[in-house]
């Protein structure tokens, strides 16, 4: 049982960890890092693959699927904003292990229940509308189910307060984080899909058309 994070700010209630909590958000990390490398390759094949394909040209599988008009918002690639949504998760994992606070575990009960809603929501889309499947696409899927699944896991392994008891605790636990530590991937990866945005403004070589 524990009455404080690990930098000693007191807090006015107790939370206690069953020791797999540690590998379970290990996991729940990896399973996010793996998220966010497929959401890069979708994107780059947005940016890369997709213009070399002629207007007219026939598609089908993968590439109807992410040429689709679900595939965009906003003129985003939806891979894109799942590559955000991917390092939220990877962020809160880091800001877990930075602080141990269980505020951090209840908040990310409906982060983790929303990825599993909008994935849900284009397997649909790809099963009953639009009639192919891109693998890629289900494998981030998989990937919003995992860590919603990791997070169910976390909570059941944990006792922690309520949320309304804890909300208030918000900035004492901001104050407390080692915000290089939990930033610092976060911003890496987020300057990674940015520049993948900024490669077609280069003045690079005209794209080769597909034959």
């Amino acid at each position: 049982m524990s009455s404080e994070t690990a930098n000693t700010v007191l807090f006015d209630y107790d939370w206690e960890y069953s020791p797999r909590v540690s590998t379970l958000f290990g996991a729940f990390a990896a399973v996010a890092a793996l998220g966010w490398s497929v959401t890069v390759m979708l994107t780059a094949i947005h940016l890369f693959a997709i213009p070399a394909i002629p207007p007219d040209a026939p598609v089908q599988g993968s590439i109807e699927v992410i040429t689709s008009q679900w595939a965009y918002v906003f003129g985003i690639p939806l891979a894109t904003l799942g590559g955000v949504y991917y390092l939220v998760t990877i962020g809160f994992a880091l800001w877990w292990f930075d602080t141990r606070h269980p505020l951090i575990v209840k908040i990310l009960t409906p982060i983790t229940a929303s990825g599993v809603v909008f994935s849900a929501y284009f397997v649909y889309l790809q099963l009953g509308v639009i009639g192919e499947i891109c693998p890629f696409c289900m494998l981030s899927a998989a990937a919003t189910v995992v860590l919603f699944g990791l997070e169910l896991a976390i909570l059941s392994s944990s006792e922690t307060p309520s949320l309304s008891s804890m909300g208030g605790d918000l900035a004492s636990v901001l104050r407390e984080t080692t915000h290089a530590t939990v930033a610092f991937p976060v911003v890496v990866g987020l300057i990674a899909l940015l520049a993948l945005f900024a490669v077609p403004l280069l003045p690079l070589p005209d794209v080769v058309p597909f034959v």
